[in-house]
């Protein structure tokens, strides 16, 4: 019986320090998508075209979301954690409600023709999800949602093209240096 108490209390310890000391904010994810943000800020710039602008940053949400969900499998995977439970599932329930009301609101605005408010509506409600998402991570993670949702802030009062320069310090600087930082602290 004490056998088999002592070997329960291990897996229970064992549990709790994988749980505790596992991120599913992947940081060479973050970095990857860091890249590719610039990539856009250099692609969509300043166009005078808003269909265009509007186009390339649609697309980076896609490769970013592909990027992240492959990245996010990778790591957890490799920690040898089901994604389904746990960190990784709390994040992308945490995550998910902001992300959706910034496509909803995507597509109202761009419907009245209201352009020049994306960019800081998206930092925010990005910043908003990585700081719920973050609060069943480590510290980090929060702070860089912070990071997001000052640019976004400083996005919506600035004029033309700095919300375009703030996007792509964001999307772009943000989640490099922050990748690099959960990269090299918390295991990728």
């Amino acid at each position: 019986m004490h056998a088999r108490a002592m070997d329960n209390l291990r897996f229970i310890r064992e549990t709790m320090e994988r749980a505790g000391s596992f991120t599913a904010v992947p940081g060479w994810g973050g970095l990857m998508i860091g890249a590719t943000a610039t990539f856009a800020t250099l692609a969509a710039g300043s166009s005078a075209s808003t269909g265009r602008w509007r186009a390339v940053w649609l697309g980076e949400a896609i490769v970013a979301l592909v990027i992240g969900v492959w990245s996010m499998r990778r790591k957890a995977r490799l920690a040898g954690i089901k994604l389904t439970s746990g960190p990784g599932r709390k994040f992308t329930l945490s995550l998910a409600p902001p992300l959706v009301a910034g496509a909803l609101l995507t597509m109202a605005l761009s419907r009245e023709g209201i352009f020049g408010a994306l960019p800081g509506l998206w930092l925010l409600l990005y910043g908003t999800g990585v700081i719920t998402g973050g609060a069943f991570s480590v510290r980090i993670v929060p702070i860089m949602g912070l990071c997001f949702m000052a640019l976004g802030l400083v996005a919506l009062y600035v004029p033309s093209p700095w919300p375009e320069v703030l996007m792509g310090i964001g999307f772009g600087g943000v989640h490099i240096i922050f990748g690099a930082i959960i990269a090299r602290r918390y295991g990728g």
